[in-house]
């Protein structure tokens, strides 16, 4: 088992959700609350969920499983950020951090699953 606090990846996802928490989640209009802004804030904190429970596994088999879910769940957050952009509810430059922001996240999480593929 390992302790995802002291994981650089957890780290960066978990700064990251609370950037959407602080900077995006609150401007989305109240006709999106159970609609865009739900599956963004749902689909945002899986991130460091799934790599909070991947580290409650035994194997490395295990946690990479949990790190692809981890994985999967910042494409969505990256295609949500494009859609609220796209039709208009957060600017360019909003955009722009929160896109850079989750790039980072997901070059993260695949470098940590190729590391742990690659450990013998």
């Amino acid at each position: 088992m390992r302790d995802y606090k002291k994981l650089e990846v957890w780290k960066k996802a978990h700064l990251f959700t609370k950037q959407v928490y602080k900077d995006i989640l609150p401007i989305m209009p109240v006709e999106e609350r159970f609609a865009l802004t739900n599956q963004l804030r749902r689909s945002t904190y899986s991130i460091p969920l799934n790599i909070v429970e991947g580290c409650g596994k035994n194997t490395n088999k295990d946690f990479v499983h949990y790190l692809d879910n981890a994985l999967g769940s910042a494409h969505e957050v990256e295609y949500t950020c494009f859609l609220i952009f796209d039709i208009g509810y957060i600017s360019k430059q909003e955009y722009d951090l929160i896109n850079n922001g989750i790039n980072e996240v997901k070059a993260m999480i695949i470098s940590f699953i190729k590391y742990l593929r690659d450990e013998k």
